[in-house]
Order: structure tokens, then C-alpha cells, then sequence
């Protein structure tokens, strides 16, 4: 196997959920990769489909976890969320569906929130508070013509022991089901995470590297952007999944210990 390509990215955008830990159990070896690629000299950014926390307290939870991280370390869809909605809405109620931290980092991005009749978008992001009046009043403003925007399309997040919880493209489904309206998905794997990230870095797409489990996300945004590619076999996707899939990464390791294996020989 030639591992130039994967050797020359500058950037590593890595997935945390299954590919650094599972809940709140740390992989063997996670916390040493970081440190391998710093002392490689490659930069990296912790990339999150999981909008149930804000940035500030991924930084937190990062660091309970043993990983170093600075607040430039960490994109979440989000933080991607709140910076799509002030480009195409700004100003608008926006009545979101999601945790107090999703909350407040669309409020720290200046997104005007709204339970009022007056809401013109409905932001569903993945809701470990969800309550039925939440999906109620979702339903209420998607049936009189709110715009639908979502944060992530993961159906589940992998939690330890084989076990799921359901994520923001499962709350999506019910609201569609109840509605006929579809979201609009900004997290991975739409490109624009990777294109915004390229434009704050000055780093080139084709230098920047993905790194996750999941096909349809993290291996889908770097093909859908023109990146790198690496799915580590550590979370959700079997080599049967892998086999059956149109999405292909460009790299299949075991884990993150293989990756930086190969980027410190």
C-alpha cells in the first residue's frame, strides 16, 4: 500500500464517536496518536457530527478524556449550523430542537431563537433532552412553511457495549413522517464543513485528511470535498458494510494507532 497521499496531508480532521472513544471510554493508544501527529508536525482539528454539545464543551469533555485541545482544535455541525443559518437566514426566528448547549451556541453565534408563532426555521440538532413538545411544535411551524434545517444526518450515536441512542436523522425522520418535509443536513457529509475548514486554515482540500468509522459521514465528506480519506474499523462499520457500500475510502486501518503508525515511519 502507498501511504504518500495520506503522508502529505497537512490537516487531520478527526471523528471523536467511534473513533476515539466509545462514550466515555477512551481507545488504547487515541490520546498517544494526538500526540504522535503533533510531533509529526500535522494539524488537527477534533470533527463532529454530534451537535448535542457545544465547542466549548467538547474542549471540556476532551480534556476529562485525556486528549490536549485548544478551542481552534474543535468544529462541530453545530458550530457549522449556527454559521449556515447566519448566512442564508440571518436575523430569522429560528426555533430550534436540540439540547440547552446547541441552544446556546446558536445564541453565541447571534441565531435570534424563537418558541413564538413567529419561527420561520425549525433547527432539530441531536437532542438528548427531546421531549414531545419540542416535536409538537416542530411539526406546528414545518406545516405552515418553516425552512427545515438540521444539523447532522447520523441515525444513531454508538455508545459502549453495542448499544445506540438515536440520533438527530432519527428525531429528522419522525418530523418528516409527520410533516412530508425534508432538512437540509449541514454536517458531514455535505462539504461545506471541509471548504469552511480549508478557508479558516489557508489549507487546500486535497491536503486535508478525514478520519472516521462511518461511511456515509466521515468517509462521504472527504470524498464529496476532494480530501483524504481514512476509515478506521474501531466503531459502526463492519467489513460486510464496507464490502456493500458505493462510498469507498481511500485507506481501511484497524484503528488510529495504525495511522500513526504509518505517519511517524
Amino acid at each position: 500500500m502507498n501511504y504518500d497521499k495520506l503522508k502529505a496531508c497537512e490537516l487531520f480532521l478527526l471523528d471523536m464517536d467511534g473513533t476515539l472513544y466509545l462514550g466515555d471510554e477512551v481507545f488504547d493508544g487515541a490520546v498517544d496518536f494526538i500526540h504522535t501527529l503533533e510531533k509529526t508536525g500535522k494539524k488537527y482539528i477534533y470533527l463532529t457530527n454530534n451537535s448535542s454539545r457545544a465547542g466549548v464543551d467538547y474542549i471540556a469533555r476532551l480534556h476529562k478524556l485525556g486528549f490536549p485541545c485548544l478551542p481552534e482544535n474543535v468544529f462541530t455541525s453545530g458550530m457549522a449550523t449556527a454559521m449556515y443559518l447566519n448566512s442564508n437566514y440571518k436575523g430569522k426566528p429560528v426555533y430550534p430542537v436540540g439540547t440547552r448547549a446547541f441552544v446556546r451556541e446558536l445564541k453565541d453565534y447571534g441565531i435570534n431563537i424563537t418558541d413564538k408563532d413567529d419561527a420561520e426555521v425549525v433547527c432539530v440538532g441531536f437532542d438528548t433532552e427531546l421531549v414531545y413538545e419540542k416535536l409538537d411544535r416542530a411539526v406546528h411551524f414545518l406545516r405552515r412553511g418553516a425552512v427545515f434545517i438540521a444539523a447532522n444526518p447520523d441515525w444513531v450515536c454508538p455508545m459502549p457495549d453495542d448499544e445506540v441512542l438515536p440520533d438527530c436523522g432519527s428525531i429528522c425522520a419522525l418530523l418528516t413522517a409527520a410533516t412530508d418535509k425534508h432538512p437540509k443536513y449541514i454536517g458531514k457529509p455535505n462539504r461545506s464543513m471541509i471548504d469552511t475548514i480549508s478557508e479558516m486554515t489557508g489549507i487546500a482540500n486535497e491536503k486535508i485528511c478525514a478520519v472516521g468509522d462511518r461511511l456515509y459521514t466521515d468517509i462521504a465528506v472527504a470524498v464529496n470535498a476532494g480530501s483524504v480519506s481514512v476509515l478506521v474499523m474501531s466503531g459502526e462499520t463492519t467489513e460486510e458494510i464496507l464490502n456493500e457500500s458505493e462510498t469507498k475510502p481511500d485507506y481501511v486501518l484497524r484503528d488510529v494507532v495504525e495511522l500513526g503508525n504509518i505517519l511517524s515511519n
